[in-house]
């Protein structure tokens, strides 16, 4: 795999953990001092206020970081592209934030929430990390996360220290938020000039942006509608907790899946555009691969330590978080491998139709069962829908692109990682059983797993093993 690509996949790795770092540091300790309500709280808030940041921004993430990809060659059609799309951002975001402020800020229970996150939706007016993305340039914005991350860890341990402290523990998040995406403007300066704002076109840029929000509406929808159909359907912003902490975990993982279809999709929308497709196939193949032998692992993972691993992280009054871990840690898998062909194959040709009635069918399924389910079983009601939904997106994007990925490959080298995934879940499950729970025996349980693991790798000679040899070796030779 081409060096650069590497390179911004690791970066983007570290970009996508640290998004989601502070939740990991912060979890054991807020959830103690802000209580199930508390967390349930922001968690319900925030869904819907992720709604404004959506409909405000109509898909511009993912269509400016292709639009700026298509033209990372020609500096001056790709600064023009990118105030075309900054204005189209302010004007579509600035009447998102006053929809917000007349609906949820002014009439709500939760208004007291709702103002701080404000903050949130202009924060995302300033965000222009994918320009910096689309240029296949991830070290700037991992500098930037790691700072104001760091800055935030510190505020919310200075300042939360009971639960009514709720409302100083959302201005820490949307206050370093909007910080982080204003400090990345500082090196703008040496990209783009004032004299490419002349002659711009936004009309140009709303179709195929609102093409591509079609499906992101679908994604966000029944990711952030689970939360809010728990918290309106149970009345408990307590079972919001119990899947929100679940998700928690299941996303830090997932990030190093998916990370690699962010970091790829500006390759593969240069590829197409230069029309090397022989390339593509390549780079799909090793990303599939890439996903399968590492999301397999980390699934049965979560599942063998989910009991061990949440009464010593979370604390007492979360027992649920267990059953939510193990019903939807299998989405690590199916959105792994529905990145690869959707994020990191349908959008960068240009498939969006194909890739729309995936998503939308997801959703439209896992509203359905979210009403059917949560009524019933609650937080775990959600755990399941998601699931179903997910393994149906995936099945999909999987027949759209049965003509060029070759499936019966795929579905040999999963049933051979699944094999050797069911024999680490039931090695970690022997170590489980014998000794205790406690922070250091949840780390003996992963590194138990992680040497079984490896060692079915190296037994059965997997190709994977050798490129990550030939990677260490070749880094060595260049020291």
């Amino acid at each position: 795999m081409d060096k650069k690509v590497v390179k911004n996949y690791l970066y983007n790795l570290s970009y996508q953990l640290l998004l989601i770092i502070l939740p990991i540091i912060t979890t054991p300790y807020v959830s103690r001092v802000l209580g199930a309500k508390g967390v349930g709280t922001y968690s319900y808030t925030n869904s819907i206020t992720q709604y404004f940041i959506l409909l405000g921004c109509i898909g511009l993430n993912l269509y400016g970081q292709r639009e700026i990809a298509y033209y990372q060659n020609d500096i001056k059609k790709r600064n023009r592209t990118f105030f075309e799309l900054l204005f189209l951002r302010f004007i579509t975001l600035t009447i998102s934030i006053i929809i917000f402020y007349f609906t949820m800020v002014s009439h709500s229970k939760y208004s007291y929430i709702f103002i701080i996150q404000v903050l949130d939706i202009i924060a995302s007016i300033f965000d222009i990390s994918w320009f910096f993305q689309g240029i296949e340039d991830f070290q700037k914005t991992v500098l930037r996360n790691f700072v104001v991350r760091i800055i935030c860890v510190s505020l919310i341990f200075m300042f939360v220290k009971s639960p009514n402290d709720l409302q100083l523990y959302v201005l820490c998040y949307s206050g370093t938020l909007l910080l982080g995406n204003l400090s990345l403007w500082l090196y703008m300066p040496k990209y783009v000039s004032k004299s490419d704002i002349k002659n711009i076109n936004i009309k140009r840029h709303v179709q195929p942006a609102v093409m591509l929000f079609l499906p992101q509406i679908a994604t966000t929808i029944y990711t952030l509608l689970d939360k809010t159909m728990i918290g309106f359907i149970t009345n408990d912003t307590s079972e919001v907790a119990y899947y929100e902490q679940s998700q928690t975990i299941i996303k830090t993982v997932m990030t190093v899946i998916t990370s690699l279809g962010t970091a790829m999709m500006p390759r593969i929308a240069n590829l197409f555009k230069n029309e090397k497709h022989e390339e593509i196939r390549i780079y799909m193949q090793n990303s599939i691969k890439f996903v399968l032998v590492l999301a397999i692992p980390f699934t049965f993972g979560i599942m063998a330590i989910a009991k061990g691993f949440v009464p010593w992280f979370f604390g007492n009054g979360y027992e649920k978080v267990v059953p939510n871990m193990e019903i939807i840690s299998p989405i690590i898998i199916f959105i792994g491998m529905s990145t690869v062909t959707g994020t990191q194959y349908l959008l960068p040709l240009g498939r969006q139709k194909e890739y729309t009635v995936s998503v939308v069918i997801g959703c439209i399924v896992n509203v359905c069962l979210n009403a059917l389910l949560i009524s019933f079983f609650k937080s775990i009601g959600a755990a399941i829908a998601t699931f179903l939904a997910e393994l149906i997106i995936l099945l999909i994007q999987l027949y759209f692109v049965r003509k060029e990925f070759d499936l019966k490959v795929i579905f040999l080298q999963f049933v051979k990682y699944l094999i050797f995934g069911l024999i680490m879940y039931g090695s970690v499950k022997l170590v489980s059983n014998v000794i205790g729970v406690s922070i250091v025996n949840t780390f003996i349980e992963i590194v138990v797993g992680g040497i079984v693991y490896i060692l079915l790798l190296v037994v059965s000679k997997d190709s994977i093993i050798k490129i990550g040899t030939n990677m260490i070796k070749s880094k060595r030779n260049n020291k």
